[in-house]
């Protein structure tokens, strides 16, 4: 109970800019727990996507295998289905990963939406709170500034504590709100880096198909 009653006073001493840092927090909050939760299924889907192709890259059976990608809208099978259907016009390696990269360039924008607003509320959250003091600390000079002496010590304090209050709440929103970008950057940069290791695995697989169709030895 004493804990709720700290918060509560806390709110109520911490003055006006206390709730848009709290809002600000909230926001925060909630696009972690979206982004997190989001990251966390495409990962897995990228995973048994891949799992499940790999069957099929295994048989150079280019027709089961554009009616994969076509079936599973996993980012990893849109992105090797972008290199079977460049397949059938070039033959080129390079072509081929070209018409891969603009596969991952779909996938990319939707892992990192809204990952880069949570580093832009931090910085508004503490700016908030340093906002929000200076105006506490320019009231409370404004308001000593008529008050007995004796007590103007006391007052002034008192009121300096009171105004600190919202550059501590700032911080206090800001920091989990960076380490929380900081972890989903690291989540979508992982993902990103195990799509383009599929896409390796699949051209390397589908050259070597082409070398062995043309009639080379195995292990060139």
């Amino acid at each position: 109970m004493d804990f709720f009653s700290s918060i509560a006073k806390f709110f109520q001493d911490g003055g006006l800019f206390i709730y848009p840092i709290a809002l600000v927090l909230a926001i925060g909050v909630a696009i972690t727990v979206e982004r997190w939760r989001f990251l966390n299924s495409e990962k897995s889907r990228n995973l048994k996507a891949f799992d499940d192709f790999l069957p099929l890259l295994r048989t150079d059976d280019h027709d089961k295998m554009t009616l994969f990608t076509r079936d599973n809208d996993a980012p990893v099978s849109r992105m090797i289905g972008c290199g079977l259907d460049m397949m059938k016009v070039t033959k080129q390696r390079a072509d081929v990963e070209q018409a891969m990269s603009e596969g991952m360039m779909e996938a990319v924008p939707r892992l990192e939406q809204r990952t880069g607003y949570l580093a832009v509320l931090a910085n508004v959250a503490t700016l908030l709170g340093l906002l929000g003091t200076i105006i506490g600390l320019i009231a409370a000079f404004t308001a000593v500034a008529n008050a007995d002496p004796a007590e103007k010590s006391k007052l002034l304090s008192l009121s300096i504590s009171v105004a600190m209050n919202t550059t501590a709440f700032g911080l206090i929103a800001a920091i989990p709100l960076l380490i929380s970008h900081a972890l989903l950057t690291n989540k979508t940069n992982a993902i990103i880096g195990s799509i383009e290791m599929a896409g390796v695995k699949f051209l390397n697989v589908m050259t070597l198909n082409r070398a062995i169709q043309a009639g080379l030895p195995k292990d060139k």
